[in-house]
């Protein structure tokens, strides 16, 4: 593993602070061994940036990172996810300008192991595609949602 140097706030010029200091990545998994096919959410810890809200397994990307990779460190270190047991799909960026927010969409034919891994998470929920948008949604997600879930969707077809 390479270094840790991505944690950090930058000041963006849509008048937030992102954390991420080279940008973030986030992964978001559609289960499709079930019924209907869901997506895997976690209920962020109510100490961290958007405490108390469903979000994606996700964070400040390193400078050595790329997108998937960020995201499936991510993933693996907030909810123990199997990243042998995910097929990468897609990439959506959510660009600012001089940061972005990249969601990482892939496929898995189970649970990939998904659990609470670190203090980040107070509770991890499968979520039907439809479901989602009706939760209490991190802003970030429940902004990027209505560009994410038509990505979502088609990539069933593929």
């Amino acid at each position: 593993m390479g270094k840790r140097d991505g944690d950090g706030w930058v000041d963006c010029d849509c008048g937030f602070r992102h954390w991420g200091r080279f940008g973030a990545a986030g992964l978001l998994i559609l289960r499709r061994d079930t019924p209907e096919p869901q997506v895997l959410l976690q209920l962020r810890a109510e100490w961290t940036h958007g405490g108390g809200t469903w979000a994606l397994p996700g964070g400040a990307k390193d400078s050595h990172e790329d997108s998937v990779s960020a995201a499936l460190r991510e993933a693996h270190e907030e909810m123990g996810i199997d990243i042998d047991a995910l097929t990468v799909k897609h990439v959506f960026s959510d660009n600012h300008g001089p940061w972005s927010y990249d969601t990482v969409i892939a496929h898995a034919l189970s649970d990939a192991g998904a659990h609470i891994a670190n203090p980040e998470s107070t509770a991890t929920k499968w979520s039907a595609i439809e479901e989602v948008e009706t939760l209490n949604l991190h802003p970030g997600l429940k902004q990027s949602w209505i560009a994410l879930k038509p990505l979502t969707i088609s990539s069933l077809e593929n």
